[in-house]
Formats: C-alpha cells, sequence, structure tokens
C-alpha cells in the first residue's frame, strides 16, 4: 500500500471501533497490537470529546456528562478532523445533534449548540471598524431608507423557535438555578445576535422582527427594505428600536448610499 492509502486507513480506524488496526502495524515489544490500538484509539475520542465539550459547555450541562460523551463518540466516529486547528472542529455539531434521534427530547439542544457555535466564531473573527452613534447621525435623514449597511464580520444571527438565549444565560454564571431553569418556557421563540465588536463576545437577546431585518442587511439590502420586510412579518417591530440596536451592539463596521457604492 501507498504511504496515503495506509495514512487513510489509520485515520478511519481511529474514529471508527468497528474497524480493525490497518495492516502492516507492528509494536516495539511484540505486545498485543489490537490492545494497544485500542487505547490510542480511546485516547483520540476522549481528545476529540474534550474540543466539543469546549465549544458546547452548556449543551453539555444541559443533557449531562453521560449523554455528552455518548452522542460525542457517535459523532466523532462520522466526523473525523479535517484539519489541524481544534478550534474549527465541531463546527457541524448542532447539525448533528438535530439528526441524534436520543436528543429529540430535547428539541432547543440544536439551537443552543448553534448559538454556542457561533460565540467561537465570533472569537476567532477578524478584527473591523465599530461605528458610532456619530457615524449614522451624518446620515441625512431622507436617506436613510438608502443605506447600505456592513455588518462585523464575525456577527451571526440565529432565530429559533425556542428560548436558546434564556438557556444559554441561565448557564453564564456558575451552576444553572434550578428553579430558574424550570420556570423558562422553552418554547418561546427567542432569537440571537452574536457579536465581537472588541475584545468580548457578546450575545443579545433581539426584539421581535430584528433577526428578520438583520438577515436582510447581511444580504446586501438597503436598510428601509430591511425594516419593511420586517414590520411586515411582525407586527410589533419597534424601527427606532432597531435602530438603536444597531448602533449599541457595534455590529455596523461600515455603511454606504445605494448609488455611491462602487
Amino acid at each position: 500500500m501507498t504511504g496515503a492509502v495506509i495514512l487513510d486507513s489509520f485515520s478511519a480506524a481511529l474514529t471508527d471501533p468497528a474497524q480493525a488496526p490497518p495492516e502492516g502495524l507492528m509494536t516495539w515489544n511484540g505486545s498485543d497490537v489490537a490492545q494497544r490500538f485500542a487505547v490510542y484509539r480511546n485516547n483520540v475520542v476522549v481528545s476529540l470529546t474534550g474540543a466539543l465539550a469546549a465549544r458546547y459547555p452548556v449543551v453539555k450541562t444541559l443533557v449531562g456528562e453521560t449523554f455528552f460523551a455518548g452522542m460525542a463518540r457517535v459523532y466523532v466516529s462520522s466526523a473525523p478532523p479535517t484539519s489541524v486547528i481544534m478550534a474549527t472542529y465541531g463546527t457541524d455539531f448542532p447539525d448533528f445533534i438535530a439528526r441524534f434521534a436520543p436528543a429529540a427530547c430535547l428539541p432547543y439542544l440544536a439551537d443552543v449548540a448553534r448559538l454556542e457555535s457561533a460565540r467561537v466564531v465570533a472569537w476567532h473573527s477578524a478584527d473591523a471598524t465599530v461605528l458610532t452613534g456619530t457615524d449614522f447621525a451624518a446620515v441625512p435623514p431622507e436617506r436613510l431608507a438608502d443605506l447600505v449597511v456592513t455588518l462585523h464580520p464575525g456577527a451571526v444571527v440565529i432565530a429559533s423557535r425556542h428560548a436558546i438565549v434564556s438557556l444559554w444565560q441561565a448557564h453564564q454564571h456558575g451552576e444553572p438555578d434550578e428553579d430558574a431553569l424550570a420556570a423558562i418556557d422553552t418554547d418561546r421563540p427567542e432569537s440571537a445576535l452574536v457579536v465581537r465588536p472588541d475584545d468580548d463576545v457578546l450575545v443579545y437577546a433581539l426584539p421581535p422582527g430584528a433577526a428578520i431585518a438583520l438577515t436582510a442587511l447581511s444580504q446586501g439590502r438597503p436598510l428601509g427594505e430591511a425594516i419593511m420586510e420586517a414590520g411586515a412579518a411582525t407586527p410589533d417591530f419597534e424601527p427606532s428600536a432597531f435602530l438603536a440596536l444597531l448602533v449599541s451592539s457595534g455590529v455596523v463596521s461600515a455603511l454606504a448610499l445605494l448609488g455611491d457604492r462602487q
């Protein structure tokens, strides 16, 4: 076998306990190859499970250590790393959770994972200029509707049918209070904005319609169009509150007017 084939076979066997050790492996002291390889395989799985736990601590707390370890082991066997940068590992873990039948009794779990994953994305995003109220005030009022907004490169909007922000916030100050957790209506829709305007990753619970407007802005559509779409879909949408959010959250990194962009 070629070196590439041997390497592929070795990598596949590392995360799949059903596979036998690759052919040609030897131990220096003549000990059992299968046993030694099983130990190495377990160490790899434990390390990758630890990487997932570091990225998804709230998910781990919500399901418990034993359940999380079992779920992670199934994921690891189907999704080995494709990069040496462990910060990128587990990006699609939320989608896996959504398909993982044993987690179906917690329908909010995948979206909580998406929120946690977005925080990692925001943390590693590029630095960018953060615009202030002064920048917005320089736009002529009659041209506000034509404003094209560039969002911070690490900004992520997550719209959920579940109370993902409340669940996440309940786990940010040590052990969560069980009574407080029980009081959360997990079926209450919540949307989140995750952004890192400076050195800290921030999570905002979005007011009604804001997720729709932010998504429209992220697609390069003008502010007036984004506000109209949000208002049509959400009767409680408040344009003034949305404009205040754009300024206070630090989510905007550039402004332009329709017809002025190059």
